[in-house]
């Protein structure tokens, strides 16, 4: 009975040294072979997975919030901050080089340029190609029009169709806006303005580029596909910092220096970001 007892005990001590040399040792990381930090050594998940997420930029206009769209071209009368009263029949502009900021100081850059046109309603979105991955981000970046390495005469097939070009005389590459309609003179007159924004020139053969970089801090988290409002104030053009007088400056703007830099000092509170929808 005593030996049948040893060598149950023995067995046990057996059985239970062989587990301990098959167990394998945990190894943390991400087991979901859909991330992009998928690690196939794994076997324990630690939370870590990231994903890549579509992202969507939605572009929207409106005038101290009201919210403008082509509905509103040749029939809503808007007042400037001067009191010139106004309408609009075209909008165009141009937005590039959009960086999303992540936390850890790395960033996720859209090559994608996008020539957003309110007579257009598909141009009023934009999904860029590269994804974005999961996780916290700390601010959106992106150039209003084209940055001097971009604003390149004629390389672009889709701006030049679309008559976008800035005239070599006064500098070339392309145009950041073209804002048109009526508004009336002092004389309660309806008259033309063309609000055209792009390179300024000094003199002939002189320039200044009169592109806008800008920042914007904003924290948000990503954990799916997510659309970006990128939202124009169009009134902004108007008056911060400079108080715009449409009878005085209305058409012929953009051979016009000081037009083209008022256009430049009021353009950096014009844009907005807006709601982060997933």
């Amino acid at each position: 009975m005593k030996k049948f007892f040893f060598l149950i005990v023995m067995a046990f001590f057996a059985i239970a040294c062989g587990s301990d040399d098959d167990s394998q040792p945990e190894v943390l990381g991400c087991t979901d072979p859909a991330s992009v930090n998928f690690n196939p050594l794994a076997n324990t998940d630690d939370g870590s997975c990231i994903f890549n997420k579509n992202i969507t930029f939605n572009f929207t206009q409106n005038w101290d919030g009201q919210s403008v769209t082509i509905a509103d071209f040749n029939t809503t009368v808007f007042t400037n901050e001067f009191g010139n009263s106004l309408n609009i029949s075209k909008l165009r502009y141009l937005i590039s080089r959009i960086s999303l900021h992540k936390a850890d100081g790395s960033t996720v850059d859209f090559e994608e340029y996008k020539l957003i046109d309110l007579e257009d309603p598909a141009s009023l979105d934009l999904t860029p190609a590269i994804m974005a991955t999961t996780g916290d981000y700390t601010g959106i970046s992106f150039v209003y029009g084209f940055n001097e390495l971009d604003n390149r005469s004629g390389a672009y097939p889709d701006l030049n169709a679309a008559n976008w070009n800035w005239p070599s005389m006064l500098g070339g590459g392309y145009h950041f806006m073209q804002m048109e309609g009526m508004y009336d003179d002092t004389n309660g007159a309806p008259q033309p303005y063309a609000y055209h924004n792009g390179t300024a020139r000094v003199s002939d053969g002189v320039f200044e580029q009169n592109f806008i970089a800008l920042n914007f801090n904003q924290n948000f988290t990503i954990t799916n596909d997510a659309t970006i409002e990128i939202k124009m104030n169009i009134s902004e053009w108007y008056k911060n910092p400079y108080l715009w007088d449409l009878n005085v400056f209305n058409t012929d703007l953009m051979m016009n220096y000081a037009a083209q830099k008022h256009m430049h000092e009021n353009g950096p509170t014009v844009f907005s970001i807006g709601n982060i929808t997933q």
